[in-house]
């Protein structure tokens, strides 16, 4: 149905539908197109796939796999932000009242229509969380906000095609009117989504760990970066807060709230990305010559940077960093069946959790970023072109006194978690 309003936009009626794959057809029959769903314990990816005939490029045959790791990851996220099962809910909930398997959902959804889009001829529009999720296309961060002492999940991630992918499928599949060429048509379109400020960045601009253009990120939401991380930061406190024994079920080994605790406390970890991108970053487009005004490359402006360096220097201070006594004192070695996997945190006081490795690789996760080596260079060149813009020695001395410079916390835990931010960046910077 969400793909069938692109197409309606396209000038097509019921020309995309989705049935149920006759008992008697083969998936890999090249005259249907198919949606499958694999089980699978870890982590890997969805794809949406096409056979192409190679002389013309035409798609021939579309074929989508899901994985059911992603329902898991989901259901992990809600657990650690709701803490849900308190009162008559201490044995879990039954399918229809589930807030965590109802936001795990939403996220299949919105995971279907975008694989199906690659199988449409779609590429990755890493930049169209900067205008309200407009595509599919994006990968798409679950959206949590805070409410009094709580988190709401209502609309943690958003329905049916947008804005870009309606234009997109136009591009690609609309129909020249009679008195009008195809240049004519794709040219026009172009230029409606240029007025209608819908960026296009896909996966080279997005995905490097030193890629510049500050609107092209995985996995954030909103325009304003800063105050995104600022958000997530909001959002991730108030979940710490309320950790404890009501993220794992009646009856379940409490060593899995260490399963919860590790996407919860570094639930800001792609905010982190895309903070990162505004120092040293450059917007652009994909420029054609002939175009008009192109936009092709202008540095952000300095007090963004700033205020994004300032941003990620708060994450990493031992009141930030800090883990909840309920993390601290609550969660056990593991038991029998159950054993250290790659989902944990990796700790040096084996069996029992390391209470300061999380924050050694949630500060080490941002002091690499700030030093990613072409990021570095580009403060070094935008400084020498524009001495108002930061430049890599003053971003470095401003991390090192944030780091060095700060008074020590009197609590002996938040102490040695400052030692700990210190030594990760003597770590990067050798």
């Amino acid at each position: 149905r969400w793909w069938g309003e692109a197409f309606r936009a396209a000038g097509y009626e019921d020309a995309f539908r989705v049935e149920v794959l006759p008992d008697s057809a083969d998936p890999m029959d090249v005259r249907y197109n198919v949606i499958q769903w694999v089980h699978r314990r870890t982590r890997g990816w969805s794809y949406g796939a096409s056979v192409t005939d190679p002389r013309t490029g035409e798609i021939l045959k579309g074929h989508v796999t899901l994985g059911s790791q992603r329902v898991r990851q989901d259901y992990l996220l809600a657990e650690g932000l709701l803490a849900p099962y308190q009162g008559d809910h201490a044995n879990g909930f039954l399918p229809e009242n589930d807030p965590m398997l109802e936001m795990a959902l939403a996220r299949i959804r919105q995971l279907s229509a975008h694989e199906v889009g690659h199988t449409l001829g779609l590429a990755h529009n890493f930049a169209a969380s900067v205008n309200d999720r407009a595509s599919v296309m994006d990968y798409p961060a679950p959206l949590a906000r805070v409410q009094g002492d709580s988190i709401t999940l209502n609309g943690a991630y958003d329905t049916g095609v947008e804005r870009w992918d309606k234009m997109a499928i136009r591009y690609a599949y609309a129909q020249p009117g009679p008195s009008q060429t195809e240049e004519e048509l794709l040219d026009g379109i172009v230029r409606e989504a240029a007025q209608k400020d819908l960026r296009y960045i896909t996966d080279a601009d997005a995905r490097p760990a030193g890629a510049a253009h500050p609107e092209a990120n995985l996995w954030d939401n909103g325009r304003d970066v800063v105050g995104a991380l600022e958000r997530e930061m909001s959002v991730r406190d108030v979940a710490l807060d309320r950790f404890g024994e009501a993220t794992v079920k009646h009856g379940e080994p409490m060593a899995l709230m260490e399963e919860v605790l590790v996407p919860l406390y570094l639930r800001h970890r792609y905010q982190v990305e895309a903070t990162a991108k505004l120092l040293g970053g450059e917007t652009y487009e994909y420029a054609v010559r002939g175009e008009e005004d192109p936009q092709l490359s202008e540095p952000v402006p300095a007090d963004r940077q700033t205020a994004a360096l300032d941003a990620l220097l708060s994450t990493i201070t031992p009141a930030a960093l800090a883990l909840p006594e309920a993390a601290r004192d609550r969660i056990p070695p593991r038991p029998p069946g159950h054993s250290s996997n790659r989902e944990l945190f990796d700790g040096r006081t084996d069996p029992t959790l390391d209470p300061y490795a999380p924050a050694e690789v949630a500060a080490t996760m941002v002091l690499d970023a700030l030093t990613q080596p072409e990021r570095a260079l580009r403060l070094v060149a935008q400084h020498d072109a524009r001495a108002e813009l930061p430049g890599l020695r003053a971003t470095l001395t401003q991390i090192t006194d944030a780091v060095w410079k700060t008074d020590a916390p009197t609590d002996e835990y938040r102490a040695e978690l400052h030692r700990t931010v210190q030594q990760a960046w003597t770590d990067v910077l050798l």
